[in-house]
């Protein structure tokens, strides 16, 4: 078949630009650049690491503030005593670890409960007992028990979620300076704290000489007791229980 003349011409040729002759070289494509776009996103994270430690360093923190009460948080737990002899009411009403005698503690015991001397260090009297509440709480059986023994005693603080064998209860701490004292090296610290259940007051008191403790005197850590027998405290009173409470 033979096409029209006009037809091949439009096949065979199209629009064009006339250059002069001569060798040509295309320009060569670059393709992106990884590596250099990686490399700068390292140092612009690196430089905003760099400023945001350098803020918090100078920014200074807001410390936490709590409001007690409600929020008093919880007091050390220790640990119950196994090992150390325990006292046992007549009735069965309560039962209560007590230092052994002998080891730096001379102990009486009563129908209500067991007084235990401290030897050692500054000295001191521990004393673990009870007394039926008759409808008061706590905080009144505290009371009165430190106005009966120390009437002129000055309370220093109350103690925050006080306990006796795991019992919520009152607690106390005060001050008493003797009749004929010259100084107030001669003040006593008194810590007392009481629970109630089944209108039966479990009571742990302890009174010795007040010496304020610092990092080279006491339990290490700060501490407002300042009582040396208080650090020897806290088994004992976590050892308390009622008629029907478990094994401590």
């Amino acid at each position: 078949m033979i096409r029209p003349k006009d037809e091949a011409a439009q096949t065979d040729s199209f629009d064009g630009y006339a250059v002069p002759a001569g060798r040509y070289t295309a320009r060569r494509v670059r393709g992106p650049k990884y590596l250099a776009t990686l490399g700068v996103w390292v140092l612009v994270l690196m430089a905003a690491m760099m400023v945001l430690a350098v803020v918090d360093n100078h920014v200074t923190d807001v410390p936490t503030r709590y409001v007690c009460p409600p929020d008093c948080g919880r007091p050390p737990t220790g640990i119950p005593v196994a090992t150390n002899p325990r006292f046992t009411a007549p009735g069965g009403e309560f039962s209560v670890s007590y230092p052994a005698p002998g080891a730096a503690y001379d102990v009486t015991t009563e129908p209500d409960g067991v007084t235990a001397t401290w030897t050692a260090g500054d000295g001191g009297t521990l004393r673990l007992f009870s007394q039926p509440a008759r409808g008061r709480d706590s905080q009144q059986i505290a009371e009165e028990l430190l106005q009966d023994g120390f009437p002129d005693a000055a309370a220093a603080y109350e103690l925050p979620n006080a306990t006796v064998g795991f019992h919520r209860g009152y607690g106390e701490v005060a001050d008493f300076q003797p009749l004929g004292a010259s100084s107030k090296s001669d003040r006593l610290r008194i810590i007392i704290i009481v629970a109630v259940k089944n209108d039966l007051a479990l009571v742990a008191a302890a009174v010795g000489p007040l010496r304020v403790f610092t990092p080279s005197f006491g339990p290490g850590p700060p501490s407002p007791a300042n009582l040396q027998i208080a650090q020897d405290m806290g088994k004992y009173v976590n050892s308390f229980s009622w008629r029907g409470d478990p094994p401590r």
